[in-house]
């Protein structure tokens, strides 16, 4: 493969880390890092060469449109989770920065979504762009606009399912981070029977098929790739978490969406409209998705023991 000039932006991030890791060991492409903060960056840049840091940030990516002009593949992942600068970093400084690669000479734009913004047939949802918090709101106003741009063909959208990673050397996703502590309660948890099911996939492999994708960009068409393990039901997970801890579940209590909306109404508990929908949708599983192994690559984390056990839970 010949040697190409990689931007990614949010490279300081839990999958940006894990990307900018597997392009230095694993390509010598000439790497260009976009980071607020070069502290933040725990990998070692002075490995091989070609990696440039780029201090500066998504609000100010004018400052860079010389060196945007040169860019043969774009992979961004910065993102604003919330706050006021939410639809200022995620829509219209996103939408800058793909106005100023060239479309002649970038050949392929590889952009960060989330499959919140979809519906189980990979379709937009709706509710995602009317009553979503700010940051779905803004993923779903991005997926619209970048449509419309001259670059538009070249670029691969992924949305990615529930993100898990970290480790000493990178930063945890938000569910990663919460892993240890959910799992003290797995003694009352494992007798309840809930309705829904998810995808999750980790940064490593998350890395493993962008790597793919930057190695074989789409010939002109623009491809969206809702990144996920095989679905997963809530109570398939439970099961297995159990059998990593050697727990025996003996019965269930089914928990109803009715006696959840009672007790909301009766506590006049204050839930957003978004966290509503959420609740009463359940089933955030898509009918097309894939991972590693769509590629031939090996899964790194496939099933709820490979989770536990990179998230430092040990079996009891």
């Amino acid at each position: 493969m010949s040697q190409k000039r990689i931007l990614v932006t949010g490279a300081s991030g839990c999958v940006g880390h894990y990307l900018t890791e597997a392009l230095i060991k694993e390509t010598d492409h000439e790497l260009y890092l976009l980071v607020r903060n070069p502290n933040k960056l725990q990998v070692d840049i002075k490995v091989r060469s070609g990696i440039n840091v780029l201090q500066g940030d998504m609000q100010n990516i004018r400052q860079f449109a010389d060196l945007l002009s040169t860019i043969d593949t774009a992979v961004l992942t910065a993102t604003a989770w919330g706050g006021d600068e939410t639809f200022d970093i995620n829509v219209v400084k996103t939408i800058e920065l793909l106005e100023l690669l060239d479309p002649e000479r970038c050949q392929q734009v590889i952009y960060f979504s989330t499959a919140s913004v979809l519906d189980r047939y990979n379709q937009p949802l709706k509710e995602a762009g009317e009553i979503g918090t700010d940051y779905i709101r803004s993923k779903y106003d991005c997926l619209q606009k970048k449509e419309k741009l001259a670059i538009a063909p070249k670029i691969t959208t992924v949305f990615p399912t529930v993100v898990l990673g970290g480790d000493a050397n990178k930063p945890y996703s938000a569910v990663t981070s919460g892993i240890p502590e959910v799992t003290k309660y797995i003694n009352l948890i494992r007798f309840l029977e809930a309705d829904g099911s998810f995808h999750f996939i980790h940064g490593r492999d998350i890395a493993s098929v962008v790597r793919y994708l930057i190695d074989h960009p789409a010939n002109n068409q623009p491809r969206r790739l809702v990144l996920g393990q095989a679905p997963l039901t809530a109570n398939q997970a439970v099961k297995q978490v159990c059998a990593y801890f050697g727990k025996k579940i003996y019965f269930r209590i089914p928990i109803s969406i009715a006696l959840a909306n009672l007790i909301i109404v009766l506590f006049r508990i204050r839930m957003a409209a978004w966290d509503r929908f959420c609740m009463n949708y359940r089933h955030f599983t898509y009918e097309k998705f894939i991972n590693p192994d769509s590629f031939g690559l090996p899964n790194y984390c496939a099933t709820m023991s490979d989770v536990l056990k990179i998230s430092g839970v040990k079996s009891k």
